[in-house]
């Protein structure tokens, strides 16, 4: 029997949600969750996909892990827990071509990415959908790059290795972004909160504007109503 489970790396604890899916099995949740631990150690602070082909019979298991999805391998990459939420105009981190290949070739076995170059197409699409540049560009410059050749070289040779000076480059460009990014977020949540108190201005003047008509309209309707002084 084939289970599947979703654990964080070397960090599967015991909960409702384990046990349920195990329990009824009659296995030993304790060295389930020891061996997978053990096997998915490499994966700290990962997603891992894990698979337990369990002998009902004798209860005995055997533990398969496959390597993260691929958007858990570039927030590793980048060293970020979530994605960004406006990949338009707000960007979480920025790659090399280089930690690209190692990402692809980490997960090449488990797509269905004709080659590595497909692979590498394909992480970049991910790359897209987090927010993360590569290489100083937007992910979809890079798959146009690609598609023209620009990184044979690279992929062709599983490089998987940045150099200290070009780590250094992409994260002194992305820091200058980053400090951008947060300039533009400052006004706009500035200008938000501006108006914001300009339409609460605008009601508090329009309710004092009508209580005054009101209170106006109500002498009126009493000055109406007084009977006429006999001469």
């Amino acid at each position: 029997m084939i289970t599947k489970l979703l654990v964080e790396g070397g960090n599967m604890k015991p909960g409702p949600a384990i046990a349920q899916k195990l329990g009824p099995l009659g296995i030993n949740l304790g060295k389930v969750i020891q061996e997978v631990n053990e096997a998915t150690k490499n994966f700290s602070g990962l997603k891992v996909p894990v698979e337990l082909n369990i002998n009902t019979k004798t209860k005995n298991f055997t533990v398969h892990v496959f390597s993260p999805p691929v958007a858990e391998l570039i927030k590793k990459e980048v060293s970020i827990e979530k994605a960004s939420g406006e990949t338009k105009k707000l960007k979480v981190g920025n790659l090399a071509i280089e930690q690209i290949v190692k990402i692809a070739k980490t997960k090449y076995p488990n797509m269905l990415a004709k080659d590595l170059k497909s692979a590498v197409k394909s992480v970049v699409g991910s790359c897209q959908s987090l927010g993360v540049l590569i290489e100083n560009k937007e992910a979809k410059e890079i798959e146009k790059e690609i598609l023209l050749g620009k990184y044979d070289k690279e992929i062709g040779e599983e490089k998987t290795e940045v150099s200290k000076e070009k780590l250094n480059q992409l994260n002194e460009y992305f820091k200058e972004l980053r400090t951008k990014q947060e300039e533009i977020i400052k006004k706009e949540e500035e200008a938000k909160a501006a108006e914001e108190a300009a339409k609460a201005e605008k009601a508090v003047t329009e309710g004092t504007v009508k209580e005054e008509v009101k209170v106006a309209e109500k002498k009126a309707e009493v000055k109406e109503e007084k009977p006429a002084k006999n001469k």
